[in-house]
């Protein structure tokens, strides 16, 4: 019987890895210029297995992109999306721990090679700066190494690839268009912004009373605290009423209501899948902020105030980007304005059963 599938041959294990290719790229500098340093292998190893992890992670953002790419994200591609997120999230964890092996290696093993580096850096890594870049970290907000550009400290060719990513979709892009589509935020003359608000807006105002009464503390931390509230009450009513100048908020105020009506009632059958992946993303944000964490710590630990190989000021360099690269920082926000279950607005009966699946309706019927 004739078949279009391709012929095939045996596969042997060692082939198909590409085994003979992969285990002869670790080349340590040490060992070339005849400078014993047992630890570099380690080095390369875990740097090597780092970037073969940023390719799969790139490979996963492909599809993601590419399904949320369609006008419209069908449940199908939907759970695709949310299963590759997870994905990338268990990676993240992984490289991590990987800093468990690496720190094996102590202060001084790592100077028996590490003046042989200079001036690589994994500042240079282009595939992590791509999934950086992808996932929608804008170059302004980028910290700076010195007073340069990352890109100035790569080949031109490295250059090219990481202009490609600025220019491509970003992900919080995507996924901004997408919140922007959700239809049950407002529908059957129900108002999610109405609703929501008056409730958030007292349980706020009640805390700014609590604290008024609250014994023990300082008038100057109650000062701090009252203010807290007050700006987050502020930029809550933002997303209701959009202004002009500078937001607070970096997505649409379309979609910041839609993440909020989605994570505030996602127990609904039909939002359980969209939360989870609000949930994937904030999850792949976190352990990528831990992972550049525990980097700064790794480095604190093995070259103390020392700057980086790569001309950066090392430790504190690498702590500040845990802080300050984030992408999804609004939807760690609306937790902000997250009220008890008891006292959520209740939904219209005819919104609450499209908020249902459609066969569970059909056999109640």
């Amino acid at each position: 019987m004739a078949t279009d599938r391709p012929a095939r041959w045996p596969c042997y294990y060692a082939d198909y890895l590409r085994l003979d290719t992969l285990l002869s790229q670790q080349v340590p500098e040490s060992e070339r210029l005849g400078i014993p340093a047992h630890d570099e292998m380690l080095f390369i190893v875990v740097h090597q297995a780092y970037e073969l992890w940023f390719k799969q992670i790139l490979h996963e953002l492909d599809r993601i992109q590419e399904d949320f790419g369609h006008e419209q994200v069908e449940d199908d591609r939907l759970g695709r999306i949310v299963h590759g997120l997870e994905r990338i999230n268990e990676i993240m964890k992984l490289l991590v721990h990987q800093l468990d092996v690496l720190e094996t290696m102590r202060p001084l093993d790592f100077l028996d090679f590490r003046d042989l580096l200079s001036p690589a850096s994994g500042f240079q890594s282009v595939q992590f700066r791509t999934i950086e870049i992808r996932l929608g970290l804008k170059s302004e907000e980028r910290l700076r190494l010195g007073d340069k550009r990352f890109d100035l400290h790569l080949s031109a060719d490295d250059r090219a690839r990481v202009d490609r990513a600025e220019i491509g979709p970003k992900l919080i892009e995507q996924l901004d268009s997408w919140l922007a589509r959700t239809p049950f935020v407002q529908l059957s003359g129900y108002t999610f912004s109405t609703a929501y608000r008056e409730a958030v807006t007292r349980s706020l105002t009640s805390d700014a009373e609590q604290l008024r009464n609250v014994e023990g503390m300082s008038e100057t931390q109650r000062e701090i605290e009252t203010r807290a509230i007050a700006g987050a009450l502020e930029r809550f009513n933002a997303i209701f009423e959009p202004h002009t100048g500078r937001s607070a908020w970096r997505m649409s105020f379309a979609a910041i209501q839609a993440a909020l009506f989605i994570t505030v009632y996602r127990d609904e059958p039909v939002l359980q899948l969209p939360f989870r992946l609000l949930a994937a993303l904030m999850d792949v944000e976190e352990s990528m902020a831990l992972w550049r964490y525990r980097h700064s710590l790794m480095v604190r630990r093995m070259i103390g105030v020392k700057i980086g190989t790569g001309g950066s000021s090392g430790h504190d360099y690498l702590r500040q980007t845990s802080d300050r690269h984030q992408i999804f920082g609004d939807l760690f926000q609306l937790s902000s304005y997250l009220i008890p279950r008891s006292v959520l607005p209740p939904l219209p009966p005819e919104l609450k059963s499209r908020l249902g699946f459609a066969y569970a309706d059909r056999a109640a019927e």
